[in-house]
């Protein structure tokens, strides 16, 4: 071998272990994703994008609907202690909406008719249902949680708007952002900074509802059914805020996700799958025991299509937008094929009408019963 031979024979080896070496830093760069949701309990959902090995989580953000944004902090510290995650920020949000109010959604009720759900202005069931009574206070009051309180993890001191605003700026083009309650956080956010929506990488978001049908024979279905059967237009998350809402769908996202209501009714988180999401001997496993089941899998599906869109069996693409006129239509859903828009600003959105079911609960249980990092705080009752 001539020497020029060996020089280059030695030049192209190293370029080789240059290269390679690289290649476990690319392989570990994970999904950068911040989750925004309304916290009344031990959620599955939030869950999923913890133990997801590709996946970064910058924080939880919350913001009122099912419980007021105080409670679903509580939530949120408690939750990261039982799966490990010390280093997820909990950051509070919105507590009130933009506009809309307790005095208001009532009054709408005496004009228009009884709302199936209010979330944290929730105070009795308009007809009987298996879940349990509502446990309605103000929003300065947290209850004691069922799996303890939290101790280890405290409250972030930035609101969530700013924390949002914050992290795009730090990764621009790389945070998706999964909203799973109401949208006022990200309205607010948009309003502070327009380059907000711009910056980010998506938006998925659970709510609104286009032509829900009820697709399982159970009880619960029956019941779930309600929300939309003389309403197919209302959901809560977008009627709890529509003028947030309104901001957010208008907002310059490169990419929107929408996974309305239609596709949660061929799911049901019955006993059995349950056990299969709890089938480990883990702190996530012993805290899933306090889910109630016969509920639709709702911000599941929304975390699960972000994680794996192949799970996604008709879309359609859509402009929406919604009502936020004081009337019988306030809160509902707008939505059009691009040539009927108004042009007034809507964007356009991927709107999942299926999904695939069974693929769907066996990404959830096996992200559930993976290995999780040692938990924080009080054991898990």
């Amino acid at each position: 071998m001539c020497a020029r031979t060996s020089i280059h024979l030695r030049k192209a080896a190293a370029w080789l272990l240059v290269v390679i070496g690289t290649l476990p830093a690319a392989a570990a760069e994970k999904r950068l994703v911040i989750l925004d949701d309304d916290l009344d309990g031990f959620a599955p959902a939030q869950v999923m994008a913890l133990q997801a090995p590709d996946v970064q989580v910058l924080g939880l953000t919350t913001v009122s609907g099912n419980a007021w944004a105080t409670e679903a902090t509580a939530h949120a510290r408690r939750m990261l202690e039982i799966t490990g995650h010390r280093q997820v920020p909990a950051v509070p949000g919105a507590i009130h909406p933009l506009v809309n109010t307790e005095v208001a959604t009532e009054r709408w009720e005496a004009l228009y008719g009884k709302l199936v759900w209010k979330g944290a202005w929730m105070k009795h069931w308009v007809q009987d249902t298996f879940q349990a009574e509502p446990q309605y206070h103000g929003p300065e009051v947290v209850p004691q949680l069922e799996l303890g309180d939290p101790s280890v993890v405290k409250a972030s001191g930035e609101l969530a708007a700013t924390f949002m605003i914050r992290m795009v700026h730090a990764h621009p083009g790389q945070v998706s952002i999964i909203a799973t309650g109401p949208l006022t956080n990200l309205a607010l956010a948009q309003r502070l900074d327009p380059q907000f929506a711009a910056l980010a990488r998506e938006l998925v978001y659970m709510g609104g509802s286009l032509a829900p049908r009820q697709t399982r024979d159970s009880d619960a279905a029956r019941q779930f059914a309600r929300e939309f059967v003389n309403t197919p237009r209302r959901e809560f998350n977008i009627f709890f805020d529509p003028e947030a809402a309104s901001i957010v769908m208008r907002a310059p996202w490169k990419k929107i996700v929408m996974v309305p209501v239609d596709p949660s009714t061929a799911t049901e988180l019955t006993p059995a799958l349950l056990a299969k999401m709890r089938a480990s001997d883990t702190p996530i496993a012993r805290a899933l025991a306090s889910r109630q089941t016969g509920f639709p899998l709702w911000d599941e599906l929304a975390v699960a299509v972000w994680l794996e869109p192949s799970l996604i069996s008709a879309l359609d693409q859509l402009l929406v937008d919604v009502n936020t006129e004081f009337g019988p239509g306030y809160g509902d859903i707008l939505s059009w094929d691009r040539p009927y828009a108004p042009g007034l600003g809507e964007q356009p959105q991927t709107v999942v009408r299926q999904v695939d079911v069974p693929r769907f609960e066996a990404l959830m249980s096996q992200l559930l019963t993976r290995p999780q990092p040692p938990a924080l705080g009080a054991p898990v009752p």
